[in-house]
């Protein structure tokens, strides 16, 4: 199934081509990808990207930063134009698959104003659009630190972009609404229903600040482990007759909960001065709790040369409070309490368990152009985990720091 999708996806540019043969000059194909090699110092743990189900150990693997977009784009007129693009990496699975990561219809309103309706980009961070192309970014991959934060990166339904420019400096704000739902690692869904976000920005020559705001109603569904708790609980506050074990259920329940995800971001690029830096806040009405994390990244162009540094660091606080009791009230059988005790034992680890996937990591790296649209990357990075961090498949006594490198050849075409 997965090399039907993968063959499909690739082959939309070329179905675009054919329906539309008649009139090339208004068909664009291009695409970009990524050929990289990635490994680490440890057996213990494996490093992945945000979502992907499986990493790289001491053994280099090419899953974990490759990937291969195309992206085909006709304009039927002067006002309207129709874009798709799709996408085969390694995310969700264990094996490289393909996704429509956009298929929308552009409408050109005036000279500020533009809609567009299907499948766009969702505007989360400052490289949304663009966190995919290895070529379009300085560093070899996004920090996971904050690009873990939000496992979407499209939604269904339409968008307004308008910009406008005031002396030199452009201003741009796009609103985005509607649906977005996807795999996550552990065979789960992330379902978002009534997505709005907005993403305001202004360029003034070399500077660029951003702010963006999205806001949904969450569900996850089909998470097993999740599944197996919330019933547990469930059972046991009706047989102990513990109202407390119950509401507990309630709020670990992830349906229909409130999310919402801030971020602000700053870039320069001047005199061959390289600076990006970005600052989230994930808050969810769930277990998960309240997330920070950010970054900031350096560098300095030397002709085809650019070496760079990027500290990121990511912080989890659980915010809900466990009102499980010890011991059972008096009057219970004196069974009740160990399982009482065994319960909150159960809970209290869910709740502090997000802390344990705090992390900082600090990156050094040089990316070289050695050609007009081709780029090589070397970056390793120095990862400094608070229990398992974002690491996957983690070992019994896992504990950082782990050095992970990677080597990346970035092409667009």
């Amino acid at each position: 199934m997965n090399n039907i999708l993968t063959a499909a996806v690739l082959a939309l540019p070329l179905a675009m081509s054919s329906a539309y043969a008649q009139d090339t000059s208004a068909l664009r194909i291009s695409g970009f990808g990524t050929g990289a090699l990635t490994w680490g110092d440890t057996d213990q743990a494996e490093f992945a990207r945000p979502n992907q189900v499986s990493g790289v150990k001491k053994d280099p693997r090419t899953g974990v930063d490759s990937n291969l977009g195309l992206q085909a784009d006709y304009r039927v007129n002067d006002w309207l134009s129709v874009t798709g693009q799709g996408l085969v990496r390694k995310d969700a699975t264990d094996d490289y698959g393909a996704e429509l990561t956009w298929a929308f219809a552009k409408a050109k309103i005036s000279d500020n104003l533009s809609v567009r309706a299907g499948r766009v980009g969702l505007p989360a961070f400052m490289i949304s659009d663009y966190r995919n192309v290895g070529y379009a970014n300085t560093f070899l991959r996004p920090p996971s630190e904050v690009y873990s934060l939000v496992p979407l990166n499209s939604v269904d339904g339409v968008d307004l972009t308008w910009q406008t420019a005031y002396a030199d400096t452009t201003f741009t704000a796009q609103v985005a609404l509607g649906r977005s739902k996807t795999e996550v690692t552990g065979g789960a869904h992330v379902d978002a229903k009534n997505v709005r976000a907005i993403n305001l920005s202004a360029e003034h020559g070399p500077f660029t600040l951003r702010f963006g705001r999205t806001e949904s109603k969450v569900t996850v569904a089909d998470s097993a482990q999740l599944n197996t708790l919330i019933a547990t609980l469930d059972k046991a506050g009706t047989a102990l007759r513990i109202g407390q074990i119950n509401d507990m259920a309630r709020l670990i329940e992830s349906r229909d909960k409130k999310g919402t995800f801030t971020s602000v971001g700053a870039g320069m690029d001047w005199h061959d001065i390289v600076l990006q830096s970005e600052y989230a806040k994930r808050k969810l009405a769930t277990n998960s709790g309240a997330t920070d994390a950010w970054y900031v990244m350096g560098g300095y162009r030397i002709g085809k040369f650019l070496p760079y540094y990027t500290h990121a660091r990511l912080t989890v606080k659980a915010d809900f409070a466990n009102t499980i009791p010890t011991s059972c009230p008096a009057g219970y059988p004196a069974a009740c309490t160990p399982t009482v005790r065994a319960l909150n034992a159960v809970v209290e680890g869910l709740r502090n368990g997000d802390n344990g996937k705090a992390q900082t990591t600090d990156s050094i790296g040089l990316r070289w152009d050695v050609a007009s649209s081709v780029d090589v990357k070397f970056q390793v990075d120095r990862i400094r985990p608070q229990g398992s961090g974002l690491f996957v498949h983690t070992a019994p006594g896992f504990h950082g720091p782990v050095t992970v490198g990677a080597v990346a050849v970035d092409f667009v075409f």
